[in-house]
């Protein structure tokens, strides 16, 4: 057999597992990695910070349900990644990151960006390690493509030397590299599956929570029959989000407060007890609620507070389960129904004094209403990146389809817009892309919409301008008042024009008549197109929208 490169057994092993992007930022550390994938036909997507390609690669994974891989040199090429890396870590997001490094006859020795780099991602992946020869490469890869999507899945890094990646190994190393995963489903304990549709099937009051195990697990189709067949009301975040259409009468989405207030059994399904839901205790959860949670990892069982009955299992199949346990029997009485129903149009109504607003500067909720007024219900990939301006996008924009909505998930991390925008546009060439975003945020990562006019990748970004950290600033300044908040504004800077700069177009709206018209230019110009939006400062705190939990 022939003899292959260590860069070239790398690339050879991406193509196995089906990976055909990558994403990267050059260096000569991974230059036997690019000529590999070059030979192989994987499309090498360079961005303009490691941050970006790990982010992006990210968000491919998230679309795809599969692995996102990022490629990057040594040294600052691979400490460039490590936020983009926590945020996968804390969304259970399959990632792969490559880091280049020195030779290994010259470890310890003071090369050119030499650093103990696997410690560095030792307590946010699921594994971190150096690849110490040519020949197992392949083995080393296995093992990533395996860790990375196994049980609750997560970011793993693999560091390979200079000399690993130069020196040769046979290529029937890599041809032999089969049956190294398994995508079984984990179908729940049909005894605590049988518990839970009883315990559902008795509730005067029951609310189901989705997660974006739902999105990963395939279980869209799942939730539907379930929705049918009992009527629970359904509330969903992350990546569920769109896994039922906004019309669904049994979707909610306004309302959670209530029900979470005053339900008295709660199912979770691959949705975290944590912050955003109060950490699944009083008073976001009422006194004395059942909690049902579903997750395929045990150890998310139980966290923070008692459950009634944990399912550990894959979304689809234990939705399958406590469909096929409830058959057609109602869960809970339709008076519940109709009285969350009540106070979602409560809340709409109350909202929409805002959505209408005339005032200038732009109120949040204006912006929002004038996008999803826009989009309406095309098929359009949201991508949310930043503070209040996103916290209001949330609350006002119908997500039509499932994998249409993209953000940052609970590690709150800014900067995700320009690359999960590239991900999602690569993926999709034809379907619409809107990046929502803060001024802050687009100080982060901003610089890769030149990526993504070098790729030719259209979207449209609408940044919410308050020349301010405004989820930060608001709060800070209750706290401690306006003579100790420092280090929450920013200057006023036209962010259409930075985009301008970079070959894209753009303008800037400071008057809400001139929103939908800015808006319909900017979704037909077929170029990335930035519409700079001068927004209230007080104006998400003042309508109650705005908030930081820590």
């Amino acid at each position: 057999m022939a003899t292959l490169s260590g860069g070239q057994l790398v690339a050879r092993m991406l193509r196995k597992e089906g990976i055909s992007t990558a994403f990267t930022l050059s260096g000569l550390h991974i230059a036997p990695i690019y000529a590999g994938c070059v030979e192989e036909g994987i499309r090498l997507v360079d961005t303009r910070h490691e941050q970006a390609a790990a982010h992006a690669a990210d968000a491919w994974a998230r679309l795809t349900r599969g692995l996102g891989t990022c490629i990057v040199t040594a040294g600052p090429g691979v400490t460039g990644t490590v936020t983009a890396v926590a945020n996968a870590w804390a969304a259970s997001i399959p990632l792969l990151v490559l880091g280049g490094a020195a030779p290994t006859f010259n470890l310890g020795r003071g090369s050119l960006q030499e650093m103990p780099q696997t410690q560095l991602f030792a307590g946010i992946t699921k594994w971190s390690d150096r690849v110490p020869s040519p020949d197992l490469v392949p083995s080393f890869l296995a093992r990533a493509f395996r860790v990375a999507r196994a049980g609750k899945p997560g970011p793993v890094f693999l560091e390979i030397p200079w000399d690993v990646l130069s020196n040769g190994a046979d290529e029937a190393l890599a041809d032999d590299a089969i049956g190294y995963r398994t995508d079984a489903r984990s179908p729940g304990d049909p005894e605590k599956v049988a518990a839970a549709a009883a315990l559902l099937a008795r509730a005067e009051r029951p609310v189901m929570l989705g997660g974006g195990s739902v999105w990963w697990d395939g279980a869209v189709e799942a939730l539907a029959q379930l929705a049918g067949a009992t009527g629970i009301p359904i509330f969903l975040n992350g990546m569920g989000r769109g896994c039922l259409p906004p019309d669904h009468p049994c979707f909610f989405h306004g309302s959670r407060k209530e029900a979470l207030g005053q339900a008295d059994v709660v199912l979770a399904v691959g949705t975290p007890l944590d912050f955003r839901v109060g950490y699944g205790t009083e008073p976001t959860f009422a006194r004395g609620a059942k909690v049902i949670q579903v997750d395929i990892d045990p150890a998310e069982i139980g966290r923070n507070r008692p459950v009634e009955v944990g399912i550990v299992g894959d979304s689809r199949s234990v939705i399958g389960q406590l469909r096929g346990d409830a058959g057609r029997t109602a869960w809970g009485p339709p008076g519940w129904r109709r009285f969350l129903r009540e106070k979602e149009e409560e809340r709409a109504a109350k909202q929409r004094v805002h959505e209408e607003s005339s005032q200038r500067p732009i109120h949040h909720f204006r912006l929002a209403k004038d996008i999803d007024t826009v989009t309406g219900r095309t098929d359009v990939t949201y991508v949310g990146d930043g503070g209040n301006v996103v916290a209001v996008a949330a609350k006002v924009l119908r997500v039509p389809r499932p994998g249409r909505w993209l953000d940052p998930g609970p590690l709150g991390c800014l900067g995700v817009g320009a690359p999960f925008a590239i991900a999602a546009k690569l993926l999709a060439p034809e379907r619409p892309v809107c990046v929502i975003q803060g001024d802050g945020a687009f100080g982060l990562n901003g610089m890769d919409f030149e990526t993504a006019v070098r790729f030719g990748l259209p979207m449209v970004v609408v940044v919410g301008n308050d020349a301010a950290w405004g989820q930060i600033r608001v709060p800070q300044r209750s706290m401690y008042g306006e003579d100790r908040s420092p280090a929450t504004r920013l200057a006023p800077t036209r962010y259409d024009r930075i985009v301008e700069a970079m070959g894209g177009r753009g303008e800037h709206v400071d008057d809400p008549k001139d929103l939908i018209p800015a808006l319909e230019r900017a979704f037909a110009s077929g170029t990335v197109y930035c519409v700079d939006v001068a927004i209230d400062p007080e104006a998400a705190a003042a309508s109650g929208a705005a908030g930081y939990a820590i």
